[in-house]
């Protein structure tokens, strides 16, 4: 049996037994996922007032450092507009100006809009996740998420978190590890 102790006081269950707790696009992602890797990832239902990072790992116990949050990035050149997934630890900033707006090869680069990032993920604000984004965005995932032991990611909904690996979070769909991500 796998235990999530990166989730602090929370009692966790293997996502897949409580699809309630996950965004449909996150329980469609996975249900796609190796049996033996979706069986890696836990759901805890959470008070969704407490569903931003801080109030989060303050209320539950969750380190800091074991909670990741994932942004989404408009990147825009020209009339087109590129968008990415990017993955840092809680106790950075992903480098939206530099590192990711090269990478989506845009002029200028910001956080998506609220409404386009939840009317395009099919995800609740403030519990975006990594797993179940578009298939043609980029996923930037910070190495030290993936070198983590466990992380703490939202669910695609605000009442739940999802913890997983940081390996399993580096091998996702659409992900790409970089280094120096998160500042």
């Amino acid at each position: 049996m796998v235990t999530w102790p990166v989730l602090g006081t929370l009692h966790a269950v293997p996502a897949l037994d409580r699809p309630d707790l996950l965004a449909e696009p996150v329980a469609r992602a996975l249900k796609e996922l190796d049996p033996a890797d979706a069986a890696l990832v836990g759901v805890a239902e959470i008070d969704p007032t407490l569903a931003d990072t801080a109030e989060f790992c303050a209320a539950y116990g969750s380190p800091l450092d074991g909670s990741a949050n994932c942004v989404v990035v408009a990147g825009r050149r020209g009339e087109a507009v590129r968008y990415a997934a990017c993955l840092v630890l809680a106790t950075t900033r992903a480098d939206v100006n530099g590192l990711v707006r090269r990478r989506l090869d845009a002029r200028k680069a910001s956080f998506a809009p609220m409404d386009d990032a939840v009317a395009i993920t099919g995800m609740e604000y403030g519990g975006i996740t990594p797993v179940g984004l578009p298939a043609d965005w980029p996923v930037l995932v910070d190495a030290a998420v993936a070198a983590a032991p466990a992380v703490v990611i939202g669910s695609g909904v605000r009442h739940s978190k999802l913890a997983l690996p940081g390996e399993l979070a580096a091998r996702l769909p659409g992900v790409e590890v970089v280094e120096g991500l998160g500042r």
